[in-house]
């Protein structure tokens, strides 16, 4: 519990989110307390991209957007790789996380001017950065369902119900988070004064922009087919075995096996 907390608070939470022991019971699901990813001080250091269902599209038209989006970001923006979740009700979430906190207002707008780039039919409530948040693992308050940090592999396994029906394990969900880099503050400036808004924007130079990242958390290149939307049960069983995992998850293994 204690190493999930503290790659939560690294990544995502500022130091007055919510007192440790409220955050405890919060991921035990004990408790359900919408989190604030911003500050007291009004800085903020983590946004969430939402994928919703939509009525009518494909079962799995939500994930395949997210994957998209997800791999656009790394391969021509040079972002780390963001965190992937399920809402325990009917979306996906990517995580993404800065390295040093900049005003909330700044993280607004560099989401909307991601959005404009990027995934354009994607609605971004104006108060995104800084309304509360359910903060994964929690239950969802409707479905009863566990929200959760996912491997990008598992994702269309949960296309016609993203929640968990049991509690994920704490250190799992810590696995999943503690190799997530945040994005640099230098390349978070790049990035965010080449993307023009929208009434202003003009075409980019290039990708090339974004080759070289100026952040030192950054220097490593993208993962290639950072979501693996048709990984085999046996890839990703074996990913999470490289992890120090144990795949309990729904729809990866059977019953567990008797001694």
């Amino acid at each position: 519990m204690q190493k999930l907390i503290a790659e939560l608070m690294r990544l995502y939470l500022p130091a007055d989110a919510l007192p440790l022991d409220v955050l405890a019971l919060h991921v035990l699901g004990q408790q359900n307390v919408p989190v604030s990813l911003t500050g007291s001080d009004g800085l903020t250091r983590a946004m969430m991209i939402p994928f919703r269902k939509t009525k009518g599209a494909d079962s799995e038209a939500h994930w395949s957007r997210l994957c998209e989006v997800a791999n656009t970001l790394q391969a021509d923006l040079g972002l780390p790789a963001p965190a992937v979740s399920i809402s325990g009700g009917d979306a996906y979430y990517l995580w993404l996380s800065l390295a040093t906190p900049v005003p909330a207002d700044q993280e607004q707008s560099f989401l909307e001017r991601l959005r404009d780039a990027h995934f354009p039919e994607v609605e971004i409530a104006p108060d995104a950065v800084r309304a509360p948040v359910a903060l994964p693992p929690c239950l969802h308050p409707r479905t009863g369902k566990w929200a959760a940090f996912i491997h990008p592999g598992m994702g269309a396994s949960f296309a016609d119900e993203p929640g968990l029906d049991m509690a994920p394990p704490p250190l799992g969900q810590a696995a999943f988070l503690e190799r997530l880099e945040s994005i640099g503050k230098e390349q978070f400036e790049q990035v965010f004064n080449a993307l023009e808004p929208a009434s202003r924007s003009v075409p980019l130079a290039a990708p090339a922009v974004f080759a070289e990242p100026v952040s030192s958390a950054s220097h490593r290149a993208p993962s290639p087919g950072l979501l693996l939307k048709d990984a085999t049960l046996e890839d990703i069983v074996r990913h999470l075995h490289a992890m120090h995992i144990e795949p309990t998850f729904r729809h990866l293994i059977g019953p567990p096996h008797r001694n």
